[in-house]
């Protein structure tokens, strides 16, 4: 298993549309999730400076990155656009975070 850590930011006043809708996640987008290796996904808000910390851990990087070219991914891309800095593909801007500790 792999760890991820990496970094997004939301736009003013959107934390709480961005969880509405995270709590509201599409069953297709849990789906692939998973069928792209993905496991123990957790996002946190950091309310002081509207960045998310995500974690994942994941089975293998290529399968993992093979989601991103899905249609339902695509899609959620679209629909997170509004309320989060992304790219001009709408896909987030992320940054990875280096893991520095880790214990079991």
């Amino acid at each position: 298993m792999i760890i991820k850590g990496f970094k997004m930011k939301l736009y003013e006043g959107m934390a709480e549309e961005y969880e509405k809708r995270h709590n509201e996640l599409w069953p297709e987008m849990k789906d692939m999730i998973h069928e792209h290796g993905g496991r123990n996904y957790t996002i946190f808000w950091d309310k002081e400076t509207n960045f998310l910390f995500g974690y994942i851990e994941i089975e293998d990087e290529e399968k993992w990155a093979a989601g991103a070219d899905t249609a339902i991914n695509r899609k959620w891309w679209d629909f997170m656009a509004s309320v989060m800095e992304t790219n001009p593909d709408n896909s987030p801007v992320t940054v990875d975070l280096k893991n520095v500790f880790h214990l079991d």
